[in-house]
């Protein structure tokens, strides 16, 4: 996988975690623990995508 490709890979989890997030908190009992562990995800990808265009 080319560097460009892996960096767009990456912003596409990132926004699909964030739909995910979204969608989660908009539930009528929404489930804390797991809006914790996608935000903790969500910002993994995003320190990882800073990294790479830092590196680049």
């Amino acid at each position: 996988m080319s560097y460009e490709a892996r960096i767009n890979s990456l912003k596409s989890r990132h926004a699909r975690l964030d739909a995910r997030i979204f969608d989660e908190d908009r539930r009528p009992s929404p489930d804390e623990v797991a809006i914790r562990r996608l935000k903790l995800e969500k910002l993994r990808l995003k320190e990882e995508i800073e990294r790479l265009v830092r590196l680049g």
